[in-house]
């Protein structure tokens, strides 16, 4: 049987970090417009670019979802996109749409953030690779300032190590892994109460090995205002080339 590629989505998120003129909590930063497009679709768009994408699962809350399923339809995606209902966290709304998609143990499953709409297809193609080849790979970026391990106090933070770089990579996504693993320790974080800082999280804790491979700068996370203005910039770059 030939391995399918799945995506989930997870777009939940209020955006309480974007300054009012960017994004609210009653405009998320999934939703806003880099280049006159939505974020959300950007990302989609990057994903449907990809042969092996079998299907793309985006995670909203209940009172997005026709508007995610307009702008899909718009955007002539709605046949390879479904729309399922998120959870009050990402680790939520992950899981929602893992019970929603139909495949096989051995089936790759992508996740990745939303707003992270300039993730290059060539980089998709080696978190696919990675993940069939190892069970669990995600993207990640080596650590280029000096990294301090600190202790919180009341007057600050004391560091208290310095963690050498070349043991550090800052993650992205996609991360990707095998359905049957990635369920398997989606649900003993269940059972047990866990909540992960990411999927990688989830998955190491279940007792598997994740591969990191080279991700890139231009694979930005929308997260804080400038960054919107730091997207357009890079998507004018790579319309001119």
């Amino acid at each position: 049987m030939l391995m399918r590629v799945f995506v989930i989505l997870p777009a939940a998120g209020l955006g309480t970090r974007m300054a009012t003129g960017h994004g609210t909590p009653q405009s998320p930063k999934q939703f806003l417009e880099l280049g006159g497009i939505p974020v959300l679709i950007h990302t989609l768009r990057a994903f449907a670019a990809v042969p092996s994408v079998t299907r793309m699962y985006v995670a909203v809350r209940a009172g997005e979802m026709e508007r995610v399923e307009a702008q899909v339809s718009e955007h002539g995606l709605a046949d390879k996109v479904r729309v399922v209902m998120g959870g009050d966290s990402r680790q939520e709304s992950v899981s929602h749409a893992l019970a929603a998609v139909e495949c096989d143990d051995e089936d790759i499953l992508l996740v990745h953030d939303a707003v992270r709409p300039l993730i290059e297809p060539a980089v998709i193609e080696r978190t696919i690779e990675a993940a069939q080849k190892s069970g669990a790979a995600i993207v990640g970026l080596p650590a280029v300032d000096t990294i301090k391990q600190v202790e919180r106090t009341a007057d600050g933070a004391l560091i208290t190590a310095t963690i050498p770089r070349e043991y550090i990579v800052q993650a992205q996504t996609p991360q990707g892994f095998r359905a049957g693993l990635l369920r398997r320790a989606f649900a003993e974080a269940e059972a047990d109460g866990f909540t992960g800082t990411d999927e990688a999280s989830v998955v190491e804790r279940a007792g598997a090995q994740v591969m990191v491979v080279p991700g890139s700068p231009t694979n930005l996370k929308i997260t804080q205002p400038g960054d919107l203005d730091l997207a357009e910039f890079y998507l004018r770059q790579r319309a001119s080339r």
